[in-house]
């Protein structure tokens, strides 16, 4: 009688946990998901132009973001989410925010790598003020584009685009959070 409580009541367990990381969303692979997105969002940085590698190579600490939407209809905003690394290791997570206001419309997909040339740029970045101006840009990847590229205050910035009817390299106005793994 005591294994058949014990059975029905692991059951019943099991069915409350099932249930509520169903409805949080958990999902125990979900940063092994995540990590095989930025490996291909890596592979097709590296596909437009090899010379990238200088930048993984030689920055202290980088963050991937593999998937950012941006929206608008005179008011736009974008949001993404990305993986922090500090040499090679990752680190954490990143949120990237973007807020605009003016004569606008369309949609648009991208990935974004930002690179961070030295340890003071990335703790910088990981205490949740970093913010592009609106003077910042992005360099829009195509072959050969990295050999023409620094860094600028400490950061480079590449964008690749997927898809959408924004045609736009701008990173003014994107805002950052870090969260430690």
């Amino acid at each position: 009688m005591k294994k058949l409580k014990r059975f029905c009541l692991a059951i019943i367990c099991l069915g409350v946990i099932t249930a509520l990381t169903s409805c949080v969303g958990w999902d125990p692979n979900k940063e092994q998901k995540e990590e095989e997105q930025v490996k291909i969002t890596i592979a097709r940085f590296l596909d437009k132009d090899p010379g990238l590698n200088k930048f993984f190579d030689q920055a202290y600490g980088y963050v991937v973001f593999p998937n950012v939407g941006k929206g608008a209809y005179i008011v736009g905003g974008g949001y993404g989410k990305g993986i922090v690394y500090e040499q090679g290791n990752s680190i954490g997570y990143a949120t990237i925010m973007e807020a605009s206001v003016g004569l606008q419309i369309g949609g648009q997909g991208f990935s974004e790598i930002i690179f961070f040339k030295d340890k003071y740029t990335l703790d910088y970045f990981k205490q949740g003020n970093f913010e592009f101006s609106a003077q910042a840009s992005a360099v829009a990847v195509n072959l050969g584009v990295a050999a023409n590229s620094d860094y600028h205050e400490g950061v480079a910035v590449f964008t690749l685009p997927k898809g959408g009817l924004m045609a736009e390299a701008s990173v003014g106005g994107q805002k950052f959070t870090f969260e430690p793994k």
